[in-house]
């Protein structure tokens, strides 16, 4: 499934669509430590945390993953969501828990 695809489900709100929707994703991946994150994301992962700011931008970078999906309403300050656009990173949001979040995604990639 592409992060295009994921979106038009329209299952998670669109915060910012990214430069590189047709990125397949492998897995979801649940962390809200961020140095945990940079070292164990998986490439193309749709990360599911509740952390909405600036580092965690770039530690999505950073680890390649494919979308961040913020789970529990969390959201981006203006700050982040500027470096997002600027950067091209995938920005979804959620009411689910992270877990919640995370499985949908697993569900939805091995159906």
């Amino acid at each position: 499934m592409t992060v295009q695809e994921l979106m038009e489900m329209e299952i998670f709100r669109t915060v910012n669509p990214g430069d590189d929707r047709q990125r397949q994703i492998t897995k979801p991946f649940c962390c809200d430590l961020l140095s945990v994150a940079m070292s164990r994301a998986p490439e193309g992962c749709a990360w599911v945390t509740v952390m909405a700011n600036i580092n965690t931008l770039a530690v999505a970078s950073l680890a390649e993953a494919a979308c961040v999906i913020l789970a529990e309403d969390a959201a981006l300050d203006e700050n982040a969501a500027a470096k997002a656009r600027q950067q091209g990173i995938t920005v979804l949001s959620t009411s689910m828990p992270v877990f919640e979040a995370a499985l949908k995604v697993w569900q939805l990639l091995n159906p």
